[in-house]
């Protein structure tokens, strides 16, 4: 397998984690009756957009390099305040 192969590996597994979060937000809404956010959405966020932001630093794509750096501090900074608050991953995060 060569290098170019191995980044397309990564690129598209970045792509599956941050795509599955909205699969995991809709399937958990629908079990619950009501419009939820998972604690587990998060965690696919910042998996998936470390990965795709790793992917775009090997491309050298600054907005999508941009795009992802922003996103992962925004994840990052709703995991702390979900940990703050003691949900595990199978909890729901509380919507206002």
């Amino acid at each position: 397998m060569n290098e170019t192969t191995i980044w397309i590996v990564i690129g598209f597994a970045g792509q599956a984690l941050f795509s599955a979060r909205f699969l995991i937000q809709w399937l958990y809404s629908e079990r619950v009756k009501r419009s939820i956010v998972p604690v587990a959405f998060w965690y696919f966020s910042l998996a998936g957009g470390a990965t795709l932001a790793a992917y775009a630093i090997h491309r050298a794509d600054p907005v999508f390099i941009a795009g992802q750096l922003g996103g992962l501090l925004i994840y990052t900074r709703n995991l702390m305040l979900i940990r703050k608050h003691k949900l595990k991953p199978g909890d729901e995060s509380p919507v206002s």
